[in-house]
């Protein structure tokens, strides 16, 4: 859900700030706007004189004005960042025993236990994302369940058989998991 809302507030953001740029250019060509824009002729600025003066006297306004627009630049930064940063393990670290170790793909880890997971009574879909530090991962399981899937004993054999399973062939002290259900969308019959 969080990351529906946030490609929703950057599409929003992203849109008008592209019918603001759009709207200078065309001004600045000389171009036809509509009546009721905030600014029509071709040398307007987004800011006059009178408007930047009418504030002179309270010595607040332009630093809470510079302010507000740094920490909102400071937060498109950070969700920028945010969105560029890698968040899925790439390689987990599996105990050889002979001290030095063996680098496993962590999408092959994710899909076996993908894998034993849709094999399970009731499981329509898993989606499975492997997070955290190579030597201690973490994982992040999304399962889309059937209309007859009993959560509770899906959950058991999902942490009982699939994850002990990895976690043992691993060679890891511990796999935690975070588990999330969801069910399968049907559509409506229409019943005659």
């Amino acid at each position: 859900m969080l990351r529906i809302a946030n490609r929703v507030l950057l599409g929003l953001v992203g849109l008008a700030l592209l019918v603001v740029g759009v709207s200078v250019l065309i001004a600045g060509a000389g171009g036809p706007l509509p009546s009721w824009w905030f600014y029509d002729a071709q040398g307007d600025v987004l800011l006059a004189e009178s408007a930047r003066d009418r504030f002179r006297q309270d010595t607040w306004w332009w630093p809470a004005v510079f302010g507000a627009l740094g920490a909102l630049f400071g937060l498109m930064v950070w969700s920028l960042v945010a969105q560029v940063r890698r968040n899925r393990l790439t390689e987990v670290l599996v105990d050889s025993g002979d001290g030095q170790g063996a680098l496993l793909r962590a999408r092959a880890l994710a899909g076996v236990l993908a894998g034993a997971a849709e094999e399970l009574d009731g499981v329509g879909r898993a989606d499975v994302l492997l997070v955290g530090r190579r030597n201690a991962p973490s994982a992040q399981v999304h399962l889309v369940l059937e209309a007859h899937a009993a959560p509770r004993e899906t959950l058991q054999h999902l942490t009982y058989e699939a994850l002990t399973t990895a976690r043992d062939s691993a060679g890891l002290d511990r796999l935690p998991a975070e588990v999330e259900m969801g069910a399968v969308k049907r559509r409506a019959q229409r019943v005659s």
